[in-house]
């Protein structure tokens, strides 16, 4: 290894679990190999991207290998993604002109829309037995309204599990995984159907909900929060995403790994108010840092350009950062940014800030603190597609002509206890030249700030290095050290 000074890096190896590699057979029936060759194969595809999370890294170099061998297609392995592994990486797949991506593992099936994709997430073990005893446990009452959610690396015994439980539970209800776009593929799912609404009803006397990927059927009577929900999985970003956006259903789970069961007993009203807190730090922010966390998931322009639109008619400044995956360092170089809206999928999105010297909200959580015709009702919204015009939970900003828009509604912040201003005129020039105005609206002078980043530059008492032209004397370079930071030449002989 290279250093300076004849200073010796220290050598050798570590052992980073590389070597272990899972045997060909078992390779081949975990990770559908010879239904991926067929894929390939049927659509002539000969540049293919193969993304892999960092846990089955592992084994993408048997996997490759083998499929190269099969199908004569050109492989390329996308390992360390530039956001969340469970979101698809379109922009590496293009940047080795690949024509397919083969995305493995967990995914938050958000849909994508420039490249032909197919899932393969993969088959852990699970005790089927232990996981009726379970649900057995759980829900005594064999009338219950049940509805089963799982991670998608346990798919492949939802039709075992559900014959098993049929018998004496007639109203369970499995969820099947469908994504939207004719260039997705899903093993074992119903990807032939169209299903375009989050509820799509049928003439078989059930309705058919669509959300995050999965979709399950209810009765034409009977609504989501009628039905208890049984998870399969671990807990983590999928459990809190469904637990979130059905707040008001009973969740129960069972861990494959270790075969816990248990009733899922977190409060979520609880984690609600936490995020109405945030709602209530964005009201009273004036400058909002708008963050890209994804560059495949469908409409993500869309929904920047709308946050942008609806934080200046709050009266508020943005700006857009994009900076990969977010660490408390990165986002603490901007201390003029009073909020961070985050926008990525929706597992996520729900990112916990309590370390990040400003708070991190999702997109749902700015619509309510900056339009005024959202309220909050309890109800969350994790997936910013659900927000955009025409979606089921968006609300259009009035038009410039309605008669509303010429006023603003003054509240008291709950966590300051000062006045603020909630509604801005969308008459509101973009860019002012003084950093105050006194302007009136509704017969009450009201002073505006104009709170952009160079106002608060000046008023901060720190403003970088004065350069001091004309004062400071000029003198000659002069060698510096050398050597590196851990020992400089010249110290041993001081």
């Amino acid at each position: 290894m290279f250093s300076s000074s004849g200073y010796q890096a220290p050598q050798g190896s570590v052992d980073t679990g590389t070597n272990i590699s899972t045997k060909m057979d078992i390779l081949e029936e975990m990770y559908e190999m010879k239904k991926t060759c067929d894929f390939i194969k049927n659509n002539s595809f000969n540049k293919v991207a193969l993304q892999f999370p960092d846990d089955l890294l592992v084994d993408s170099v048997q996997i490759a290998s083998q499929i190269e061998k099969e199908t004569g297609a050109k492989l390329y392995i996308l390992g360390d993604t530039s956001y969340g592994s469970c979101c698809v990486d379109e922009v590496a797949a293009e940047h080795v002109e690949a024509q397919c991506i083969i995305h493995y593992g967990r995914a938050c099936l958000s849909p994508s829309r420039r490249l032909p994709l197919m899932y393969v997430f993969g088959k852990r073990p699970v005790d089927l037995q232990k996981c009726v005893l379970s649900f057995h446990s759980l829900y005594p009452d064999r009338q219950s309204n049940i509805i089963i959610l799982y991670d998608v690396t346990y798919f492949h015994i939802i039709d075992d599990l559900l014959d098993l439980l049929s018998p004496e539970y007639p109203n369970v209800v499995k969820s099947v995984l469908h994504v939207d776009g004719n260039q997705c593929c899903i093993l074992g799912s119903i990807q032939g159907q169209h299903i375009d609404s989050p509820t799509h009803s049928h003439q078989d006397g059930c309705k058919y909900v669509h959300k995050f990927g999965r979709v399950f059927s209810l009765k034409e009577e009977y609504k989501v929060e009628d039905y208890s929900m049984f998870y399969i999985g671990q807990e983590g970003a999928t459990l809190t995403n469904f637990m979130m956006t059905w707040n008001q259903c009973c969740f129960s789970s069972f861990d494959p790994e270790t075969t816990v069961w248990r009733r899922e007993t977190v409060n979520i009203n609880r984690a609600l108010m936490k995020r109405y807190y945030l709602i209530e730090k964005a009201k009273d922010a004036g400058v909002v840092g708008i963050l890209v966390g994804t560059l495949g998931v469908a409409s993500y322009l869309t929904i920047i350009d709308q946050l942008k639109d609806t934080v200046r008619k709050a009266g508020k400044k943005s700006y857009v950062f994009a900076m990969g995956k977010l660490n408390v360092p990165k986002l603490a170089n901007f201390l003029e940014i009073d909020i961070f809206v985050l926008v990525a999928c929706s597992e996520s999105s729900l990112l916990d800030s309590s370390e990040f010297y400003r708070p991190v909200v999702t997109p749902f959580e700015m619509e309510v603190a900056c339009n005024k015709h959202k309220e909050w009702t309890g109800q969350y919204v994790t997936d910013f597609r659900d927000l955009l015009p025409g979606a089921c939970n968006g609300v259009n900003l009035p038009s410039p002509d309605a008669d509303e828009n010429d006023g603003e509604e003054v509240d008291v912040s709950l966590i300051t206890g000062a006045l603020r201003s909630t509604y801005f005129s969308s008459s509101l020039p973009i860019d002012c030249s003084d950093d105050t105005s006194v302007v009136q609206r509704n017969k009450t002078l009201t002073v505006a700030h104009n709170n952009t980043a160079a106002s608060f530059l000046q008023g901060r008492t720190w403003q970088g290095l004065e350069q001091e032209l004309g004062r400071t004397p000029v003198v000659k370079a002069v060698e510096g050290r050398r050597g590196i930071a851990i020992v400089y030449e010249d110290e041993g002989k001081n």
